[in-house]
């Protein structure tokens, strides 16, 4: 049961599942390379859409990409994925669609190099979130330096869909940011989780 008496981001006040995302995820640390991926496949997806559209789409996506297993995606046939995007639960594009399975395989070398994703993407952010303290959402920019790092190196890995503006939405969900404004009441809470 969501609480409408909460100063919450007010990007998302549109509808109670965007709310409950905001209130119990978004910003909070991810350190599951699973959970990772997930958000890789979801942010890519969202490129040139809302997030509004992908979290709608989100348990669409969960049964279409194996529980966002990076292992049993890396194995997807060029068939499975023409099944895929006949499927109305996720965002049938075929260039996101096939870059899954691209980023499945690249994220399995990650992991094969670093011992984790996790271990290597915290590595951009020196291993602790960065906490901004934005006022207002026009405060809150679209890309960092860190972003524009981590997406250098991640395409030259041959990721897709791994612009700094996708990462940086990748940072804010998996909480390598703060990205909450300072009087939402979720902007402490993501420090002490």
């Amino acid at each position: 049961m969501v609480d409408h008496k909460k100063i919450r981001c007010p990007w998302c006040l549109k509808f109670d599942q965007y709310i409950e995302y905001h209130d119990t995820e978004w910003g909070v640390p991810v350190h599951q390379d699973q959970k990772h991926f997930e958000f890789l496949i979801l942010e890519g997806a969202q490129a040139g859409l809302s997030w509004s559209t992908v979290l709608k789409k989100r348990e669409g996506y969960r049964k279409a990409f194996a529980n966002f297993d990076p292992i049993k995606v890396s194995r997807f046939t060029t068939a499975r994925l023409e099944k895929i995007l006949q499927d109305p639960g996720i965002i049938r594009n075929r260039l996101k669609v096939h870059s899954a399975v691209n980023n499945a395989k690249c994220f399995l070398e990650v992991q094969k190099e670093f011992g984790s994703f996790d271990k290597y993407i915290w590595s951009f952010v020196n291993h602790k979130p960065i906490i901004n303290k934005w006022k207002t959402l026009k405060d809150i920019p679209a890309t960092s330096k860190e972003s524009d790092t981590l997406s250098k190196d991640l395409i030259k890995r041959g990721f897709k869909f791994v612009g700094s503006t996708v990462i940086y939405a990748h940072m804010q969900a998996c909480g390598l940011v703060n990205d909450h404004l300072i009087d939402c009441w979720r902007y402490k809470k993501v420090m002490a989780e």
